[in-house]
């Protein structure tokens, strides 16, 4: 059953992100795929439900229910920014993530077949693991609204002013707001993670996990110091949140 859930919430964020793409083909302002992703939310929230019955405990103890966990916190956060902020394009370039991202978790072996419950769950474990993938979905919808901002920076510069994408893209001001918006959002939640972490009991085998956690916090926090502190341009912040968090993706092979 929540193998359907997921391929079911996969082949909407499939059809949301088409739909967005033809309707920008065509120069049509595109309204659909903020429904689409929706129905993607639902689907996900049902799936990490039936896990989380399962498990217990928040459903984080293998790297596919983490993926999914990923992709449920980025779907959740352009729900709210995007209609929020009228980036309804935001959906186009966000959907092809969340079919990576559960197509890897849809590959035999990823997902562990029969979830065990977890004995003694500590809460400060919960809390490290929740926030922190919470955290990454505000970081990873920060990384989209950068790779935005260059597509609308390019189409700028190559004087592409007349085509469809560039029609239905939204303002420089607006993406860069809910950027910055993004990056402080996923900078708290980190801080909140990682504070959990340090706190949680963990032995030696934790350790390049937690060094780990404590290098992407640092990386994070470097950034939201130069940006209040110094300023910087649209397209350094938008190839620094996307370096950042690429390199940042990291930390889930110390899992």
């Amino acid at each position: 059953m929540d193998r359907w859930l997921l391929t079911t919430s996969t082949l909407l964020a499939v059809i949301g992100g088409t739909w967005g793409v033809i309707s920008v083909h065509r120069g049509h302002r595109n309204r659909w795929t903020t429904a689409w992703m929706l129905g993607v939310l639902l689907c996900q929230f049902a799936f990490l439900s039936l896990r989380g019955e399962h498990r217990g405990a928040c459903p984080l103890a293998d790297r596919g229910e983490i993926l999914v966990f990923l992709s449920w916190s980025l779907t959740l956060f352009y729900l709210i920014i995007g209609p929020a902020y009228r980036i309804s394009l935001l959906g186009v370039f966000t959907a092809p993530v969340v079919v990576i991202f559960q197509s890897i978790a849809l590959i035999p072996g990823v997902l562990t077949p029969d979830p065990q419950r977890i004995a003694g769950a500590n809460p400060w474990h919960e809390t490290h693991a929740a926030t922190s993938v919470l955290a990454y979905g505000a970081l990873a919808l920060a990384a989209v609204a950068g790779v935005m901002f260059m597509v609308l920076d390019k189409q700028l510069k190559g004087q592409h002013l007349t085509s469809g994408l560039f029609r239905n893209l939204p303002p420089v001001r607006e993406l860069l707001v809910s950027l910055k918006r993004l990056l402080w959002t996923g900078g708290v939640l980190l801080t909140i993670g990682v504070g959990a972490g340090l706190l949680m009991p963990h032995d030696r085998s934790a350790m390049a996990h937690l060094v780990a956690a404590l290098a992407v916090w640092s990386g994070y926090a470097l950034l939201l110091c130069v940006m209040t502190l110094r300023g910087m341009t649209g397209r350094r912040l938008s190839l620094a949140t996307l370096a950042l968090f690429i390199v940042s993706l990291a930390v889930f092979a110390f899992i």
